[in-house]
């Protein structure tokens, strides 16, 4: 039986594509009799029934998966937040950072409108902490359409999801980065049947050289995971984890841990681990609340 990707998924049809033909298929109902549904972005095999329909009979082992947006084997998310209007938030950053390096998916740090950066600006020690972390990051500037170039080849040979802050359209950045964004993405829309460019559901599109899922974004930031998860999500935060002295330490109040000791000496920032700390509280009060 041939194999496929499925690159969207709608009222339950799913559009696997193998080698250069769509199939729409529907998923067999054994997925149903084990509460399990196949995902955008999952390797699947399946049983064609005609020539462009067919029906979905295996899905392959998942490297990661997100719940909101529903989408699997994504490579990096690009988070897009803004410099200045609105005001940039590490806050808000460090939140996204935890909810998709805690579903092992690398981040990608994109701040848009690099231009209103004054020299003296307080965001260039963030930038420099998050670098310092070892944070991919690119600074965008709409006017002078510098770092467009460098972010292209982000793309390139990737599944990736973007997401980011409100008010910082994801649309914005990728036709910045390819004028003729929105006659390729409408014609791969006509193709897949949609009629119109929405985002109200989950599809990959062939952007850049490589697959960008055009979903409907993060529709929750809450923390649904365990502290022990989150105590380990970040990725130099794990690194330092297997050195604490407790072997789940969560790096709150317990005695020798290297976590706490890097940011004792600035190797992490202590503005991000306060927001652990915050986002650990919200963890515990919200398995508390249940």
């Amino acid at each position: 039986m041939p194999e496929g990707k499925i690159i969207k998924a709608l009222s339950g049809f799913y559009y696997v594509q193998s080698q250069d033909m769509i199939y729409e298929c529907r998923a067999r109902g054994k997925f149903r009799n084990i509460d399990f549904k196949p995902l955008v972005g999952d390797e699947v095999v399946f049983q064609i029934e005609n020539t462009t329909a067919g029906y979905i009979m295996e899905v392959k082992e998942r490297r990661n998966f997100l719940v909101r947006p529903p989408i699997s084997n994504i490579d990096q998310a690009i988070i897009v937040v803004s410099a200045k209007e609105p005001d940039f938030s590490t806050l808000l950053l460090d939140k996204f950072l935890l909810l998709i390096e805690s579903a092992r998916i690398k981040p990608v740090i994109c701040i848009t409108k690099a231009d209103l950066i004054d020299d003296d600006d307080p965001i260039l020690m963030d930038i420099e902490n998050y670098r310092k972390s070892g944070y991919e990051i690119h600074l965008l500037s709409a006017k002078e359409e510098t770092g467009l170039e460098a972010i292209q080849d982000v793309f390139k040979g990737k599944e990736s999801v973007i997401t980011g802050q409100s008010g910082v359209g994801k649309s914005t950045l990728l036709n910045a980065l390819n004028i003729h964004l929105n006659l390729e993405t409408n014609e791969i829309s006509k193709a897949l049947g949609r009629g119109r460019h929405t985002t109200r559901h989950v599809e990959l599109v062939k952007i850049l050289g490589g697959l960008v899922a055009d979903t409907p974004g993060f529709s929750s930031l809450e923390l649904e995971m365990s502290k022990e998860e989150a105590a380990v999500a970040y990725h130099d935060f794990a690194q330092l984890s297997a050195q604490c002295k407790f072997r789940e330490c969560l790096h709150d109040s317990e005695p020798h841990c290297k976590v706490k000791e890097a940011v004792e000496t600035g190797e992490i920032a202590r503005t991000r681990y306060q927001h652990y700390l915050q986002f650990l509280n919200e963890i515990k009060n919200r398995k508390e609340k249940y």
